[in-house]
């Protein structure tokens, strides 16, 4: 099997079918959760303290180390900002096939609203951030995938149903 990377906006719910293709053979791996073991720390923390660009760099090489432990039948869920930088999506795509989950922005405002554990909607109305975020990463999420998948009144099962007509 190859691995699969799925990428989206934060809500899409990269992790939660991640939990879902993990039970079906494959090995999950969160970015967020891998970063957070390694640090003992959690996301909002090393944001507040370090700042977004140290983030992002600790996401650069978690992929780097993915890729250097040969990661082999495993579902990555990648943070929302990951694909942001070039270099991660060329990691990407040497570690597997790239899937882009999208959502619509009224669907993902109801699946953020009342999370308070996301640093980069922590500032102003909840629409708006969602709206300015996807403003500046939509065509980034699009140039760097794979596949799109539409994820809007699917379920899990039907998602992978899709991804498996597609590429497994």
């Amino acid at each position: 099997m190859k691995n699969l990377i799925l990428i989206g906006f934060m809500g899409s719910g990269k992790s939660s079918l991640g939990r879902y293709i993990s039970g079906q053979g494959y090995r999950l791996i969160d970015t967020d959760g891998y970063i957070e073991d390694r640090l003992g720390r959690a996301i909002s923390d090393i944001f507040g303290v370090e700042g977004e660009e140290y983030f992002r760099s600790l996401e650069t090489r978690t992929l780097e180390e993915l890729l250097d432990d040969s990661a082999q039948d495993c579902v990555i869920a990648a943070g929302g900002g990951l694909p942001l930088r070039e270099v991660n999506r060329e990691l990407m795509h040497r570690l597997g096939t790239v899937i882009y989950l999208r959502a619509k922005p009224s669907t993902l405002e109801f699946r953020l609203s009342g999370d308070k554990c996301r640093p980069l909607l922590q500032s102003g109305k909840l629409r708006e951030r969602i709206d300015t975020l996807m403003a500046e990463r939509k065509d980034i999420y699009e140039a760097a995938a794979d596949i799109i998948i539409d994820t809007d009144g699917f379920t899990f099962e039907e998602i992978y149903g899709q991804l498996k007509e597609m590429i497994l």
